[in-house]
């Protein structure tokens, strides 16, 4: 599966202010930013991508208000007029402080993720996407809540744009027991495309399909952000991709500096690997 590109950067590339403390949620008040939205969404389909993740990731009453829940209904909208049919639309859950301050992670987080996860799922999403969680103990919350709901559930880690939040040995960790909890996959996002692999291959033991989604890296390494989103770029990012397809990877996309080049790029390697991947079964069933 191709997952889409970020939105938060997306917007903010294209000028749309996004402001704490909505920051993304923050192009969903107005028709301008609902526009962006869609634009980006379409892009995304046209690239190749067949999992949209709503733009929900601050639509929380701790940062929206008493609006948290037509704000939360607006995405999951916005991003089912914009995809194609038969794609699937996945509502994001985030943590609900800073996502690299697991130290902020307050304690009784279940409520408001159990609001959150069951107005998505009555808004009709596909899945649920519990991501981008440094806190293993507060994303193993959001995940039993989203599970509740009958709805798929996925979760995802990060260890932060330096990769020192969570080591590989506590992504792998955290991935089997959510896996024992009712993740239907369990992914890594948010790290730096270059140190993925050894994230990924830890995944591996989960027992449940599994993926990333990477950030772009730091600007100089010529993957994405400002500037690096032309075909070059994203081909490179791509190029790590691959490595994480070969080690087991099923569940692939882009998190902050890629953009809808990068998911493009992506869909010509799992392409290329399904058509690598059908030959050999071919070649093994005619001997």
């Amino acid at each position: 599966m191709i997952l889409d590109g970020p939105l938060g950067t997306e917007l903010a590339a294209r000028g749309v202010a996004t402001p704490a403390p909505l920051w993304s949620a923050a192009a969903l008040v107005d028709a301008r930013g609902c526009e962006a939205v869609r634009a980006i969404h379409r892009e995304y389909t046209r690239a190749g991508a067949t999992v949209h993740t709503a733009n929900t990731f601050r639509t929380k009453r701790r940062q929206a208000g008493d609006a948290w829940a037509e704000l939360a209904a607006r995405a999951v909208a916005l991003a089912r007029e914009a995809t194609s049919a038969g794609h699937r639309v996945a509502g994001s859950i985030a943590p609900l402080e800073d996502c690299y301050r697991p130290d902020l992670s307050p304690t009784g987080a279940r409520a408001e993720h159990r609001e959150l996860s069951r107005a998505l799922a009555a808004a009709g999403v596909d899945l649920l996407l519990c991501e981008t969680f440094p806190h293993v103990g507060e994303a193993l919350v959001a995940l039993e809540e989203a599970a509740a709901t009958g709805v798929e559930a996925w979760v995802s880690f990060t260890p932060g744009p330096s990769a020192d939040l969570l080591s590989p040995e506590d992504v792998g960790r955290a991935a089997r027991e959510a896996a024992s909890r009712g993740a239907r996959a369990v992914l890594v996002n948010c790290a730096p495309a270059t140190r993925t692999l050894e994230y990924v291959e830890r995944l591996a033991a989960s027992g449940v399909p599994f993926g990333a989604y990477a950030n772009a890296g730091a600007a100089d390494e010529g993957l994405g952000w400002a500037g690096g989103q032309d075909s070059a770029s994203a081909a490179r990012y791509a190029a790590l991709a691959r490595r994480w397809i070969e080690a087991g990877a099923t569940i692939v996309g882009g998190c902050c500096g890629t953009g809808p080049a990068h998911i493009a790029a992506l869909r010509v390697v799992v392409d290329e690997e399904r058509a690598r991947r059908a030959g050999r079964g071919a070649r093994s069933s005619g001997a």
